[in-house]
């Protein structure tokens, strides 16, 4: 068997597959540790990052829903469709630790959803600077549908 470290740097997927083995069968001293633990890193940025990225959607859709009354009557209806696709999406992937993470940073993905909603109605609506919902409102799919 070659270097871990070696198969890290060449094919990650061999990689994966090899510390796999490894782990299953408890053989912990061949392991690549230092690449294992910042995949691992990886892999738990990735996962906070989808879930903050489908919650920030969730407002901006709300935000245009609830506040762009002169855009309303002709997309109300995709922005509920949005809505309910992003909720789908978040609650397949939500667990209690990355709820909590959402519920720790809203305030800076309401920003983030802020920002992009000012663009898109060009400065002309006047949306909360702070965010007007609660986390577990905008999980659930009856909020405003």
């Amino acid at each position: 068997m070659k270097n871990l470290k070696n198969i890290y740097e060449t094919d990650d997927v061999q990689w994966l597959e090899e510390t796999i083995k490894l782990l299953k069968k408890k053989q912990f001293d061949h392991l690549d540790l230092e690449n294992l633990v910042e995949e691992l890193e990886d892999l738990g940025r990735e996962k906070k990052n989808a879930v903050a990225s489908l919650l920030e959607q969730i407002i901006r859709h709300l935000l245009l829903l609830d506040y762009w009354t002169t855009e309303a009557e002709y997309n109300s209806v995709h922005w509920q469709g949005e809505l309910y696709t992003f909720r789908v999406q978040l609650k397949r992937k939500l667990t209690t630790n990355l709820k909590n993470y959402l519920e720790s940073e809203l305030d800076s993905i309401y920003q983030d959803a802020l920002g992009f909603v000012n663009i898109k109605t060009q400065n002309q609506v006047d949306f909360p600077q702070q965010c007007p919902y609660a986390l577990d409102e905008l999980l659930h799919f009856n909020l405003k549908q």
